[in-house]
């Protein structure tokens, strides 16, 4: 579909706001529209959007969608990527995976758990940090509870490494990163040091959940495909 300001999913077409020809103007509550009905489809009836949560996802609407006034009203960098933070259970990973799909036009990002790139690093070493320290656009998940890689003997901070390579592909060409996390910015310069920390800060845009985000593991059941 050459406009972008509606998306169809099977027989049914999803307007995000108005185009003119050149740009898309979107509306917030058509997005929101298309959103739930996009979550249910790859994560089951029970899933919901919460209201609690519409400034997050307002912020990663604007993001996504590079609206650079509503990016520079919110603090964001439209040029960096995210670093999505929040409490265990709170939606990060599920926001991440769904709020892509409002932009089918852009070039998509994987989402991968930090854990199973430890566990690779594990298996095959070093070349593991090679295959995510390339071109290619992903957001770790669960940055920072993943275990130190070790392998032959030596141990790595594994996503620690990637994240620099990461931080030299952002400056060369402006490739962008994102990951989740349920650490703050202390934790994760603890995890990481401080030299990964600093360049965490030149590679996202951190957007927050406030501490006090419900748990919404019993709510929502995601389906196992």
């Amino acid at each position: 579909m050459d406009n972008p300001s509606k998306i169809r999913e099977g027989s049914v077409i999803y307007s995000l706001g108005e185009f003119d020809g050149k740009q898309v103007e979107y509306d917030f509550s058509k997005v929101l529209t298309y959103l739930d009905a996009k979550g249910k489809m790859l994560f089951g009836r029970n899933f919901r959007l919460f209201p609690e949560d519409h400034k997050v996802l307002l912020k990663l609407c604007n993001y996504m969608v590079r609206d650079r006034t509503g990016c520079q009203k919110m603090g964001i960098d439209p040029d960096k990527g995210i670093l999505l933070s929040g409490p265990v259970g709170c939606g990060k990973t599920t926001l991440m995976k769904l709020i892509r799909h409002i932009v089918p036009h852009y070039r998509p990002y994987e989402v991968i758990p930090a854990r199973n790139i430890v566990f690779g690093f594990n298996h095959v070493g070093h070349r593991i940090i090679e295959d995510y320290g390339n071109g290619r656009y992903f957001c770790f998940d669960d940055i920072g509870v993943e275990q130190m890689g070790r392998h032959f003997g030596k141990d790595c901070n594994v996503l620690g490494e990637i994240l620099l390579s990461r931080h030299e592909l952002f400056l060369e060409s402006g490739l962008q990163t994102h990951a989740t996390t349920n650490l703050n910015a202390a934790e994760l310069e603890e995890r990481y040091g401080n030299r990964v920390r600093s360049r965490m800060r030149e590679l996202f845009n951190l957007v927050a959940f406030d501490q006090s985000a419900r748990d919404k593991r019993g709510i929502i059941t995601e389906n196992k495909k």
